[in-house]
């Protein structure tokens, strides 16, 4: 238990125990200084009790370069089990079809992700005092065998969701989304998607291979994993293989909301005509970081011109909020194409942004 915090210099924390708190949704730090300003004790004051939830160490008292890097500077524990949710990554790209790169993603976006604190500074979303939330550390995939690796998801996320945790995966390329919707379909049934991207990745085959990161949610409609009315794509541009390269997605039910629908406004009014779509089953959602422009994440494999802006991304997400999340994914960021960390950064943010809007989250 960490019942205390010893600052014994002006840049050395000392931590009491784990960064658990047993008996406390909520803290507020204090510090007691001496006159002489080298040493002052910090204790935490506790507003509620009840569940225990884990709390990442503030960046007042411990920097953010210290440590083992984990989601958020959570705790990490190796399953599931006892979370509300979890902080998963699958690291691979042998799905991609282009610039390689986002096996890299997880452990990128779990580096950037120290500069997050503890509250959503505009939603004031506290999702420490509402969910226990640990990093349960990266699915062990198979990099020569993209079938094997898609056998491996689904078998772990059949374990994360069986105990009632919401898994929040870190890509990794597209592809991983097939085999953890097979996963989360098998607890919930047919489950509503909210797609954001610049590409459908509604092909059958690339190469004359079924599985790969321009294919999942084709698979998924074959496999019934999708409630085909309940989804939404947001962001879809570029050049295509025939002149409507969104006719499948329309013709399965599917609403499709192309990039220039979205350009020069604000996205919350089409989020609450998605809330009402999805109405108050199962959703999953799913963010390919390319769905934004990348002048803002370049740091990805198959980036298209005229995207999405990181503000229209927290639209889409922080519109989420009231939607009967199961799932979510941020997938494709490919760290070797964007040396200023950037993309990763943003990747951890949408991440944390997606995590304040699922269920039971707590609101100032």
């Amino acid at each position: 238990m960490l019942s205390s915090i010893k600052i014994v210099s002006k840049t050395r924390a000392v931590f009491g125990g784990s960064q658990v708190f047993k008996t406390c949704a909520s803290q507020r730090v204090v510090k007691q200084r001496n006159l002489d300003g080298d040493q002052s004790n910090v204790s935490c004051t506790r507003r509620m009790s009840g569940k225990g939830f884990n709390v990442p160490p503030s960046a007042e008292f411990v920097a953010r370069v210290s440590g083992i890097a984990t989601m958020c500077k959570l705790p990490f524990q190796k399953t599931a089990d006892g979370l509300d949710a979890a902080f998963v990554g699958v690291p691979i790209d042998t799905g991609t079809s282009n610039r390689p790169g986002a096996r890299f993603g997880p452990r990128h976006i779990r580096a950037e992700s120290a500069m997050i604190r503890l509250y959503n500074g505009w939603t004031r979303a506290a999702p420490y005092e509402s969910l226990r939330v640990a990093d349960i550390g990266d699915i062990n995939v198979n990099l020569f065998d993209l079938k094997d690796t898609c056998k491996k998801i689904r078998e772990a996320y059949r374990e994360i969701v069986a105990t009632g945790c919401i898994p929040l995966t870190l890509g990794g390329d597209h592809t991983i989304a097939y085999p953890i919707l097979q996963a989360v379909a098998e607890r919930h049934g047919p489950v509503g998607l909210i797609h954001v991207d610049a590409h459908a990745d509604t092909s059958d085959m690339i190469l004359g291979e079924k599985i790969g990161h321009g294919t999942p949610f084709r698979r998924c409609v074959d496999e019934g994993l999708l409630d085909c009315k309940r989804v939404v794509q947001i962001g879809l541009r570029g050049s295509g293989y025939s002149p409507d390269n969104y006719e499948w997605s329309r013709a399965q039910g599917f609403r499709v909301v192309e990039a220039v629908e979205c350009w020069h406004k604000s996205l919350v009014p089409l989020m609450e005509e998605v809330r009402s779509q999805m109405g108050t089953g199962p959703v999953y959602l799913s963010f390919d970081i390319d769905s934004l422009d990348p002048a803002f994440a370049p740091g990805t494999g198959t980036p298209e011109i005229a995207g999405l802006t990181p503000i229209q991304g927290l639209e889409i997400i922080r519109g989420c909020r009231g939607v009967n999340l199961v799932g979510c994914d941020l997938v494709e960021v490919s760290p070797p194409y964007d040396t200023t960390g950037n993309t990763a950064l943003t990747g951890a943010n949408l991440l944390f942004e997606m995590m304040c809007v699922l269920p039971k989250v707590k609101y100032y």
